[in-house]
């Protein structure tokens, strides 16, 4: 393998960890809601999308403000706020009346919200993308790396590390959240049998409430993330949502190490494919991949296989 070569496999294994990360966020507020409620949100590109656009607004109302920094803590902080409300008022308002109901019924209301969600968007800010006028990743420079024999050096943006440093710092505080909080451990004696939970003294009601809230945020914040490497907010931003549905069936729905992990698999596969073969399989190559891993493990690489007796 000659110096380019070589040179190319670091480029596209950066760009697939760094995609991978954002996958993992994104993956990440899925399993979150499956795992206590046993349902998949199919708004959660619309949630990223709403996220993005109160953070872009936020922003946009704290011009005033001098310092760059402060501008992006407090639109950053205002958008958590606001997509814990929405979190809350979701679950309270929609999805708490059909506790009891089928999931198919659910998984059709998470439809028709994600209708909603780009209805009020579009209506509000409108069809053409906004830019943000503030960077959220402070850090524009490049990363330089030579090889003896290479046609050029190569040149990494900085801001995708931080991005991805910062995705994992944050699974990490989630994951600390669940093994040691009074709610973290909650939540998951909810999502192992929600019965048991209640005979312990567990509010269901109120781990759904915690469970979309953090779902809401998770999605917010990819989807912050998203607008400022894309350096716009758009209706295109539940496109991306989308990619996450791979990471959680391969990693497991009810695994959120296997959200991670699969955040990786599926970042690094698409880095590859589009290098290495042609951007237009970038798409298709992770489904490709699922259908092999499905065939060999039915409920993903980590997750609960679940045997019921009838």
């Amino acid at each position: 393998m000659d110096a380019n070569e070589i040179l190319k496999f670091i480029r596209l294994t950066y760009t697939g960890l760094s995609d991978g990360a954002l996958l993992a966020l994104i993956a990440l507020g899925l399993v979150l809601v499956f795992k206590a409620t046993d349902v998949i949100n199919f708004a959660q590109g619309e949630f990223m999308m709403l996220g993005a656009y109160l953070g872009y607004q936020a922003i946009v109302w704290l011009q005033a403000v001098e310092t760059p920094g402060v501008i992006i803590v407090l639109g950053f902080l205002a958008m958590v706020l606001g997509m814990v409300a929405f979190g809350v008022m979701v679950e309270r308002l929609v999805l708490r009346p059909l506790i009891g109901e089928p999931v198919i019924s659910v998984i059709m209301v998470t439809i028709g919200l994600s209708n909603i969600i780009q209805a009020v968007v579009g209506a509000i800010w409108g069809k053409l993308p906004q830019t943000i006028p503030t960077n959220l990743i402070p850090i524009d420079g490049r990363f330089e790396i030579a090889l003896e024999g290479a046609r050029r050096p190569l040149l990494l943006a900085q801001d995708s590390f931080i991005i991805a440093i910062s995705v994992l710092a944050l699974v990490a505080v989630l994951i600390l959240f669940f093994r040691n909080s009074k709610q973290g451990i909650a939540m998951r004696a909810t999502a192992d049998d929600q019965q048991a939970a209640m005979s312990m003294g567990i509010s269901i009601k109120t781990i759904f409430m915690l469970t979309w809230s953090l779902a809401a945020v998770t999605a917010g914040i990819a989807g912050l993330l998203i607008a400022d490497i894309t350096n716009g907010v758009s209706g295109d931003i539940p496109g991306v949502g989308l990619r996450a549905f791979p990471v959680i069936i391969l990693g497991g729905l009810d695994s959120i190490g296997g959200a991670v992990l699969g955040g990786f698999i599926i970042g690094l596969i698409e880095a590859y494919a589009s290098g290495y073969i042609d951007p237009g399989v970038k798409t298709v190559t992770p489904y490709i991949v699922l259908l092999i891993v499905m065939m060999i493990k039915p409920y993903g690489l980590f997750g609960q296989k679940r045997i019921e007796r009838v």
